[in-house]
């Protein structure tokens, strides 16, 4: 379970690469997942972003799949 750590607004979350739980920088982003641009506006989906502040590893999760 993620924790928010309010004094750096960071949350500390488990990183695979690291191994332990460390503070992720996390985000939301649109993203488009069509490549014809005519219907690209109707393509556009929520990700969750997080990127740990340890070693950089970025991961990103379809908010509709979660």
């Amino acid at each position: 379970m993620a924790s928010t750590d309010q004094a750096t607004d960071t949350m500390m979350e488990h990183c695979p690469a690291c191994g332990t739980d460390q503070p992720h920088a996390v985000s939301l982003a649109l993203v488009t997942e069509s490549d014809d641009q005519t219907n690209a506006a109707f393509s556009r989906e929520p990700y969750r972003v997080r990127e740990c502040r340890a070693c950089g590893r970025e991961t990103r999760r379809r908010m509709n799949d979660a």
